[in-house]
């Protein structure tokens, strides 16, 4: 690292112009932005609970920072945490959770420590043991209760005592974790109550879903890990939501009616800890029922509402309640088309729809209750972008409290009287600012500077092309950095395409990625677009590719294909593909499907057969094989590698457990009984997405494919 700052500064100092023609290195390329080339951030920001100063961790502690004299003092440092600790030091400063200016905890060393300011000092007031293999740590809003799991079972600790909830010895009877493989805004199975006296906890049985190996190379002989992977159209697992009342250390489990392999989702507790809502969503993912339960006795009380669709509902967050009401919250729904929010009540049923527009909401930052404001974040401006509002819940007034391009996230003070903005933007790094939410005024607490000014950059143009049905498609074209408008140069389209993901915003890089710029460095052009199904841009664009998968994005992404043909300098007879996971797949599919369009693949951790995915994902968008026995056959690609004409290098991880390895090693015996050559590289050890040093190696590989294969 020393030789690396000494040689840059070499650079530097030997004129502006050797400095800005400095290339990337694959490294820097692929982990850069996370290492040497990380832009400058607050790191751990967050409010005090008077919301007068906000925390930020910074090497060796905690600074905090006093809004109105921009006062800036050591909170917490790690010299005086390490006094306490005489055999196992901390080697760095632990992600630290403040209750307020003078009392916080952390999790370290097999041990929950909690912190308090004692002068000017900081002493231990609490320590307690925790197991080595715990995970899932939860702590209760009383800020002393936690949760966790080891292995399979759900535990308390309560007053330093660990109080077992459950105690099943099959391994595949799992508490206190996430359930339907993280689907549906899932991200954990532990629900402390607000009064911090009783935990609801989702229990998954799996035990009737069909064992799938996932081999362990790295010992010898090999040893084989099943886990359970519900595949489309097969037996699901089955999950239930228990509730632990501490005192009485007893478990009710709530009486939810319906199929055995239905969804429970969005479980919410009801601010006074008396009843639990969840949403549960049958199997068919087109009916979701909205229930009341009483925490206490399980019992059913109501059913609040119900949303159905003819293709799919996906309900995606919990309820949030309006302060200091247990009657009264906000439900986001696309039942109009986008993602907006709705009040309820529980007495009156559906109050108003609170946000509306051809747009969406995309988080819901908190309120200011004396102002019966909300606060969130939307595409309203273009989907392109993120920026923050408020809207007051009574007279439906909305006002913008950003005021620049790009992509804000806020974090919002527990008063609701400012917000922490932190942006960026093509040509903006990063910027963090204080808004005053009543005033609108605007402090700025961080102006990144550019860690990429000293490198050569290409040239980024935005593109909007239309799709066959009219919608309007946004992707952007990256060009050589040496750019020669009379030359032809080699094209690779870069793709995902899929559910749940965006490539096309205003951010920083503009590039959106530095592999991208490290291809134009080395004379490609790089073309990226948002087709139909992809994420955030309503119901509609996303439902376009419902039991088709496959289908309607190839259309929408040929559009870009053609464009890039009408462009003089494009070199039709050198385009490439890139994509990993469903761009994996896409990437597949054009080869077979449409083989004279792209000379060279790289497909990387591929949906081959969608018959072998997993069942919540799989059903949402294709429904089952016995339903869509057309739409599967149509996306299956083992009965199509015949069609294969040009080059295409096919990589998978080893021990993935999403795309399962099973579909590129079919494909391989697929394209072994047709005579078919391709190429195939495997990475051991990796799951489903290859990372750390070793994706260094894996883009150099994809790299050297494309010059092998597509350079002249």
């Amino acid at each position: 690292m020393k030789l690396y700052r000494l040689s840059l500064l070499m650079l530097v100092l030997g004129g502006s112009v050797v400095a800005q023609t400095q290339k990337f290195t694959m490294a820097e390329a692929v982990n850069g932005l996370r290492s040497n080339l990380a832009v400058k951030n607050i790191s751990q920001f967050s409010w005090t609970g008077d919301g007068k100063s906000y925390i930020q961790a910074v090497k060796g502690g905690y600074l905090t920072t006093d809004l109105k004299t921009g006062k800036r003092d050591t909170l917490v440092s790690l010299t005086q945490l390490n006094k306490h600790f005489t055999d196992k030091k901390l080697k760095a400063v632990p992600q630290i959770k403040f209750i307020n200016g003078s009392q916080g905890y952390f999790n370290a060393n097999d041990q929950m420590v909690w912190v308090e300011k004692s002068g000017n000092d900081w002493k231990i007031k609490n320590a307690v043991s925790v197991e080595s293999e715990a995970a899932n740590v939860k702590v209760f809003g009383d800020n002393e209760t936690f949760a966790y799991t080891v292995k399979n079972n759900l535990y308390v600790n309560r007053n330093g005592k660990a109080i077992a909830v459950t105690n099943d010895s099959d391994e595949n009877i799992i508490s206190g974790q996430s359930v339907h493989r993280n689907e549906f805004g899932i991200d954990g199975g532990i629900f402390p109550a607000p009064n911090s006296e009783s935990v609801a906890f989702y229990r998954m049985d799996q035990t009737m879903v069909a064992d799938y190996p996932i081999i362990d190379w790295s010992v010898t002989p090999a040893v084989n890990h099943n886990i359970k992977y519900p595949m489309v159209g097969q037996t699901s697992h089955e999950v239930t939501l228990g509730v632990f009342n501490i005192k009485n250390q007893s478990t009710t489990f709530l009486k939810i009616e319906g199929e055995k392999d239905q969804y429970l989702t969005a479980i919410t507790w009801s601010p006074d800890s008396k009843y639990i809502f969840v949403g549960v969503l049958n199997r068919g993912q087109n009916h979701l029922k909205m229930n009341q339960y009483d925490a206490a006795t399980g019992n059913f009380i109501k059913t609040i509402f119900e949303e159905t669709d003819s293709k799919y509902v996906e309900p995606q967050h919990p309820l949030v309640f309006f302060p200091n009401s247990n009657t009264d919250f906000i439900w986001q729904s696309q039942r109009t088309g986008y993602n907006h929010l709705f009040h309820y009540s529980l007495d009156k049923g559906l109050i108003s729809q609170i946000t509306k527009g051809d747009w969406l909401v995309t988080d819901i930052l908190g309120f200011n209750e004396k102002k019966k404001e909300i606060y969130f974040a939307s595409t309203k401006e273009t989907p392109l972008e993120r920026h923050l509002y408020k809207i007051n819940w009574a007279n439906f007034k909305m006002q913008r409290l950003d005021n620049a391009d790009g992509m804000h996230t806020g974090i919002l003070s527990t008063d609701g009287n400012y917000l922490y903005d932190v942006y960026s933007n093509a040509d903006t790094p990063r910027i963090a600012n204080i808004i005053n939410t009543n005033t609108f005024k605007t402090s700025n607490i961080l102006t990144a500077e550019n860690p990429l000014k000293k490198y050569q950059r290409p040239e980024i143009k935005s593109v909007s092309l239309k799709a066959d049905d009219g919608t309007l498609l946004y992707g952007k074209i990256i060009l050589p950095t040496d750019f020669d408008p009379n030359k032809k140069y080699p094209v690779i389209v870069y793709l995902y395409n899929g559910p749940h993901l965006q490539l096309v915003t205003n951010t920083f890089p503009a590039s959106g990625n530095l592999w991208y710029e490290y291809m134009a460095q080395n004379g490609y052009i790089i073309f990226t677009m948002d087709g139909r199904g992809s994420s955030n841009r309503g119901l509609k664009f996303e439902q376009a590719v419902f039991r088709n998968l496959g289908t309607t994005e190839m259309n929408d992404q040929m559009k870009g294909v053609d464009y890039l043909k009408s462009l003089p300098y494009v070199d039709a007879e050198r385009m490439g593909i890139h994509g990993w996971s469903f761009g994996g797949f896409m990437t597949t599919s054009f080869m077979l499907r449409h083989p004279e369009v792209f000379k060279v693949g790289v497909a990387g951790g591929p949906v081959i057969d969608w018959k072998m995915y997993e069942i919540m994902y799989g059903e949402r968008y294709m429904d089952t094989p016995q339903e869509n026995p057309q739409g599967y056959a149509t996306a299956n690609l083992l009965d199509k590698v015949q069609n294969l004409k040009g080059k295409l290098l096919m990589i998978h991880g080893a021990q993935d457990d999403v795309v399962v390895w099973q579909h590129s090693v079919k494909f391989l015996k697929s394209a072994v009984d047709n005579g078919i050559q391709l190429d195939y590289f495997v990475y051991p050890g990796h799951p489903h997405n290859v990372i750390g040093k070793d994706r260094v190696h894996l883009m150099q590989k994809v790299t050297d494919y494309f010059d092998q294969y597509l350079k002249k």
